[in-house]
Order: C-alpha cells, then structure tokens, then sequence
C-alpha cells in the first residue's frame, strides 16, 4: 500500500477530480449544442449542485461522413466511418455573425462564456486517439498534412469470441484513417495547442484500444502503443497545465502499461441508461477492474443519470469509488435529492482518498450472477473509512452468461465489518479504544463494533447502503467519541478534515474541522454540556442517549466549519 500512495502522491491529478461535473454525452449525444450546454449548466447551478467541470463530448468536431448521405434513412454503425476533416470546432460552435464572418473564434467565446456565467473551473471535450471514430480524412485540407492512410480495423478472434461491439465492427467495414505515426506528434499538438488557446483545459481521449487492431506494418502493437501514448502525453503535457487528460477504451494492457503521466483511464464499458440489465455489470466491473487499475491510475466510472432508477445505485458507486464525479443529466432532468448528498454547494465533492476496491470476501465470488454474494467495496476518507454494500444479484448477466442463468430478483442477507476496510489502522492511531462507530447512511442509524465485530445487512436486488466506518478515541481519560461527519452525505466521512483535543479553564472538549452544510454527526457515549459552530457558543444539537448519536446542525452556506463539542 505505501507504495501506491507515493505512486498516487507522485502523479499529478487533475483538478477537476475534486468537483462536480457535467457530460454532455447522454443529455445530447452528438446533437450537442452551445444552448443545450447553457441550459443545462443552468439548470444544475439552480438546484444547488452547480458543476465545475464540463466534459463537451462527441459532437463539436469538424466532421465529414460519406456514409450517410442527407436524405436517406439512418443506418445504425454509419456514424463510426466518419472522420475529421479539421482539427477546429463545428459550425454549431461558431454561432455569432461576427464568428461566422471574421477570425474571431467560436469556441473560445462560449468557453470563456460558460466559465464566466457558471462558475466552471474545467472545460474538458472529447476526440478519439486517431482524431474522430473514423480518424482522419486523407484528402482533406485541414488533416492531409497529418498523412493519413486508410486501415482496416483487424480484430484478435479472442475479442470476437468476448463481446461483439458495434463500434469495432463499423470501423472494420468502413475504415480508420489512421494517422503517420511521424506525424503523430505534431497532431496532438496542433490539437492541444488549438484546444489551449480556446480556453480548454483537457480531453477525453477515447478508442484509444484502436491501435491493436490497426497495427500491421507498423513494428507491432505494443510498439505503435507505445509511440502513440508517448506523443499523447507529451502534447498533454505541453498544452494543459493540470495533466488534463481522461483515457478512454484503453483497458487494453498495452495502453495501461505505456500510461506514464496519464492520471484516469475508464475501468468500464460505457454507462448505458436505457439498459436495465447492465447497471448493476457496470458497478461490480469497475470494481473488480481497480483491483488492477487503482494500483497504478485512477479508475474513471463513467457518467451517469442521477434521475433514473438506478441512480442511488451508481451515486453510491461514485461517492465510495474514489474517482471523478460527473453526471450526463438531460437539462432539467435532475433528481437534486439524490445530487446534494453527493455534490457541495460550492460545487467540490466529497472523493475519498484511494480507489474504491471489493473487500477481500468478495475476491472469489460473484455479486452479479452466484445468487448469494453481495458486493462490498471499500475506501478511507483523511479521519474514517467508508464502506459501501451493494446488491447486484438478479439485475443482469456477464456477456456471454446470458443463458445460464435465470434473473430472479433475490433478497439477500449478509455480515459487514470494520475489518472489511482494508488499512484502516491509518485512521486509527494507538490511543484509539480498538472499537470503531459505523453509521449507515440508509437507516441513518449507528452502531459500536470491535474490529472483527459483525454486523447484519439485508438487501434487495438493486439496493444499496454506505457505512462511515470512524475509531472511537478515548478523550480526556473520560469521553469515548468519534466522527461520522456530515450524515446527509453519502461519504459523510468525506467532509472531516481534522480533529484535535480542545481545552480551556472551564471545561473540555473536541474540535473537529470539516467542510460544506447540512447535519454533522458524532458517537459520544456522554451527552455533550453545549457545542459550538465557528465559536459561535450554543449551536443546535441533538443527543440520542440510547445510541450516544450525537448530532449538530451547520447553518446553509457554510462552506468550513469547526464544531466544538463541549463536556
């Protein structure tokens, strides 16, 4: 473990992991437009979950498909044999008459707008390693330059045999115009360097696992990998500042192992929302997929509806995983109860400190089809742990398992500890008593376990619930107590950021700083004389005696606080 936390501590993580984002992809899919970003920027910041980093996904590049003719019918797959044709924004970008009419650039006006009107920190958007899905036109003025030559996509029969996928077999049927590795370089840069100059601060760099099939005759694909990712990360280097980068389809070994500076990489398929049968696959995949991936980058979870049915499930996943937490709502389409236990008012989110892992009971079973196993998977916040649960029996099948099993949705019943957490004598210095508080976000009820203790859980197929798992701590020879943090969200350790002995002539206490509003809550097994938010003497709280909760309310629109409980 010390060794990830120099690898983590060493890498330079991009900012926008700290804050809440939107994805256009879902909301639009490739009918993005700059009033549909307005719109929906718009409609988060007024529910009180304002996003801070914006991913503008495919749909703003300059693109030409001679596949689809204007016209005719739509036929699914013809999309993926278009291919870029500039290294500049569409026509939808460049709206004003004195964009259209001058050298005055589009995107960078709507950038510069979005930021200011909204409070974005980070404006990411989306290319494909080869430029777009089809990658580049050969003859065209603005990527000829670049000398593109049309491949065809040759795929591994172990990857036919794995999972069909209609992206790899358009490209198969209508090509890749796949970049001179020469060149490779010098079109990243132009990209980048375009792309700085607008004001854009990373990308989301997808089809990255394109390169294995593409390979042939050009020294093999772990070298033309290697060449590719070098380029990749020099130009990111180079153009944004905060190793702005998000990689995408390249769980493929030979990307992972040549990602020296890249920070993110997708650990899943994408988010499907119109699919019932893969929530609970996408969920138990990536959590499996961090056993190797959180050991070297931060494991991306993808977006997700936070208005749908299952989206208490994924905003459980983000709040546990770790990783960046982004949303892909359709403007207006929003369930800002389930929002707000995730997102701050100041836009920042409550991201626990490493990748989110299974716990080791989970290791050798399967959560998703065995009809018995939960999946529990585990993080550590500064000062506590955090545990989430998870019932993903019944719900949907592993690719290629689809006829061994029947889906019954199944109650389950299992057992959770402290010692699920792994580590978690980190938080848990020598003066601690050896029993820890866990609070269940789901009851909002709290418990006293040893280490080894146990404690029951019961779930039904597609419920979940998180635990702040804190070590009680023996103070002043007198009070056991430990902090749960902020009980109205789903990390609610997240928002501890220090706790430390108070002292003054006329009696003891516990300071413990934190950040954002809501409810803090505490085990004290003595109820409190008085507390107090930011010295201000008398706050409001609420002792439950029978379970030594403690609970103290911050006002709205603190952002940092610093609660003192008083004995």
């Amino acid at each position: 473990m010390h060794v990830i936390i120099e690898h983590f501590y060493l890498m330079q993580m991009p900012g926008m992991l700290d804050y809440f984002g939107w994805c256009t992809w879902d909301a639009f899919y490739h009918d993005v437009n700059p009033q549909g970003i307005r719109d929906g920027l718009k409609s988060l910041s007024e529910g009180g979950t304002p996003a801070r980093f914006l991913i503008i996904d495919d749909g703003w590049q300059d693109t030409t498909n001679e596949f689809q003719k204007e016209g005719e019918p739509f036929v699914e797959g013809t999309q993926f044999g278009a291919r870029l044709v500039s290294i500049k924004e569409n026509k939808k970008f460049q709206e004003t008459e004195k964009v259209l009419s001058s050298q005055s650039n589009g995107l960078k006006e709507f950038v510069s707008e979005v930021k200011k009107n909204f409070g974005l920190k980070y404006v990411y958007v989306w290319h494909a390693l080869m430029g777009y899905w089809g990658g580049l036109h050969p003859d065209a003025h603005g990527t000829k330059k670049y000398n593109p030559t049309l491949k065809f996509p040759i795929q591994s029969p172990g990857n036919r045999a794995h999972q069909r996928d209609i992206s790899m077999d358009s490209m198969e049927e209508y090509g890749v115009g796949t970049i001179d590795p020469n060149n490779i370089f010098e079109f990243y840069d132009d990209l980048h360097g375009y792309l700085a100059s607008q004001e854009v601060d990373g990308v989301k760099v997808d089809v990255q696992n394109i390169l294995e099939t593409v390979a042939t005759g050009s020294s093999g694909r772990v070298s033309l990998t290697r060449h590719f990712q070098q380029a990749l990360e020099k130009s990111i280097a180079k153009n944004f500042q905060d190793n702005g980068i998000i990689c995408c389809m390249a769980q493929n070994t030979d990307s992972v192992y040549n990602m020296k500076r890249s920070a993110i990489t997708r650990a899943s398929d994408d988010y499907y929302p119109k699919n019932p049968t893969t929530q609970t696959l996408h969920i138990a995949a990536i959590a499996y997929n961090s056993i190797f991936f959180g050991e070297v980058l931060v494991p991306d979870w993808d977006m997700f509806y936070s208005c749908h049915p299952e989206a208490e499930f994924h905003a459980v996943a983000r709040a546990v995983g770790g990783c960046g937490v982004y949303v892909s709502d359709i403007p207006g389409q929003h369930d800002f109860e389930i929002l707000r236990r995730l997102v701050l008012p100041d836009g920042s989110v409550l991201r626990a400190k490493y990748p989110g892992k299974p716990s080791r009971d989970c290791l050798f079973s399967d959560p998703v089809m065995d009809g018995i196993s939960l999946l529990k998977i585990w993080n550590l916040n500064k000062i506590t742990g955090v545990l989430a649960v998870f019932n993903c029996q019944g719900a949907g099948t592993w690719p290629g398992m689809e006829s061994t099993v029947q889906l019954d949705r199944i109650e389950l019943v299992g057992k959770i500890s402290p010692a699920d957490i792994e580590y978690l004598d980190e938080v848990s210095p020598k003066s601690c008593t050896g029993d820890f508080a866990m609070f269940s976000f789901r009851s909002g009820s709290i418990s006293r376990l040893p280490m080894h203790g146990k404690l029951g859980i019961t779930l039904k197929t597609l419920q979940c619930d998180i635990f702040t798992v804190s070590p009680i701590k023996f103070y002043h020879q007198k009070v056991h107590f430990a902090p749960i943090g902020l009980v109205n969200m789903y990390n609610s350790g997240g928002a501890v950021e220090a706790i430390e002995v108070s002292d003054d002539s006329s009696c003891y206490g516990v300071q413990i700083k934190g950040r954002g509003a809501g409810i803090f809550g505490a085990y004290s097994d003595i109820k409190p004389n008085f507390c107090s938010v930011n010295n201000i003497r008398e706050a409001e709280f609420d002792y439950r005696s029978e379970k030594h909760f403690l609970t103290v309310s911050i006002p709205t629109g603190t952002n940092a606080w610093d609660v003192t409980v008083h004995y």
